[in-house]
């Protein structure tokens, strides 16, 4: 039998009858798997095919019109990225994207402020196609509403009070949403949309454009396909969930195959992240989920620490180290820092 990722209908979760049931599958998929397709979720299938639509139409914009809003220009790693501007594991993505997150004040800079508050600012958007920022900030809405029954539903099914993670949100989550466009790859070029890598916040909601596979999986050591489902979402859990389990729930290492030549595929992957001060719990685990706690994954070349700006900061850096070098080169690896 071909492995797959499982199949979880939130509406179950709306049933006293079956929302057990729910959690139950909810908890195992992510100990086992670390993803799952998510359908159920009420989400509106007119926002999903704006949401693709809008992304088209920024793509398709003059190359001008798109530099206008270069991540270049953003101490904050936010805006347009050209292809081949980002890198996983030290090796070219072949993606082009718009990275947008909350819509706040930058931090000033100071001896006792932190250094992942540069992390926080405003966005750039496009003055070609203004309705980018109208559909984005409704995705993020709808979706922020449904990652927030997940984690509800995550912290009842693991023995904890549903609000248990409330407070690491607050007012301030530091979400993310991308908006990227995987080109056809080249003759003698890379094979690698997005190299293999762990989320490294609390959890991924990703739509995909229908039909456009390319995201495979780590499973038990080989890829897994997971292409998309016609109305579901690709849910996958982050480092800080991993953290918070010691381990039970799985940040799975993942990545995207660039498309066949000729062809492309749009996918908006939204990312749930905590406040950027936030130090997220670590939970005391029923006795027979902690027995099925391996302890949070050790790497040196990335360590998962509590608190999830530094957390997300060093992975910000990584990928975009001509941002980090133009706006912030003291946050550069000793090897990138220039004399």
């Amino acid at each position: 039998m071909t492995d797959h990722l499982p199949v979880l209908d939130l509406s179950l979760a709306n049933d006293p009858a079956t929302a057990a049931q729910f959690r139950e599958q909810l908890r195992e998929a992510t100990h086992d798997y670390g993803f799952f397709y998510l359908v159920g979720h009420g989400i509106d299938p007119d926002l999903t095919r704006e949401i693709i639509s809008v992304s088209r139409e920024f793509f398709a914009l003059p190359e001008a019109d798109k530099l206008e809003i270069e991540n270049v220009l953003s101490p904050h790693y936010r805006g347009y990225t050209r292809v081949g501007g980002e890198r996983t594991q030290g090796k070219v993505d072949w993606r082009e994207q718009i990275d947008i997150g909350p819509e706040r004040e930058a931090v000033p800079a100071g001896p006792d402020v932190p250094d992942y508050w540069v992390l926080q600012g405003p966005n750039l958007w496009p003055s070609a196609l203004p309705r980018v920022r109208e559909v984005v900030e409704t995705w993020n809405q709808t979706l922020s509403e449904v990652s927030t029954r997940l984690l509800a539903e995550w912290a009842e099914s693991l023995g904890q009070p549903r609000d248990v993670f409330d407070e690491t949100f607050r007012d301030t989550p530091a979400t993310l949403t991308k908006v990227v466009r995987y080109p056809g790859r080249v003759e003698g070029g890379t094979t690698q949309g997005v190299g293999w890598h762990n989320d490294s916040g609390v959890l991924t909601l990703l739509l995909v454009e229908p039909g456009k596979a390319g995201l495979q999986v780590e499973r038990n050591g080989v890829p897994l396909d997971a292409p998309p489902i016609e109305g579901a979402l690709i849910v996958n859990i982050g480092e800080m969930l991993e953290w918070a389990t010691d381990g039970y729930l799985k940040a799975t290492n993942h990545r995207v195959l660039a498309p066949e030549p000729g062809t492309d595929r749009i996918s908006v992957p939204y990312f749930h992240n905590p406040a950027l001060d936030a130090v997220f719990p670590k939970l005391t685990l029923p006795p027979e989920l902690a027995a099925r706690a391996p302890g949070v994954t050790l790497d040196e070349s990335n360590p998962i620490v509590g608190v999830y700006g530094a957390n997300a900061l060093k992975s910000r850096v990584r990928a975009h180290p001509d941002v980090t070098e133009r706006h912030n080169s003291h946050l550069a690896p000793p090897a990138r820092r220039t004399a």
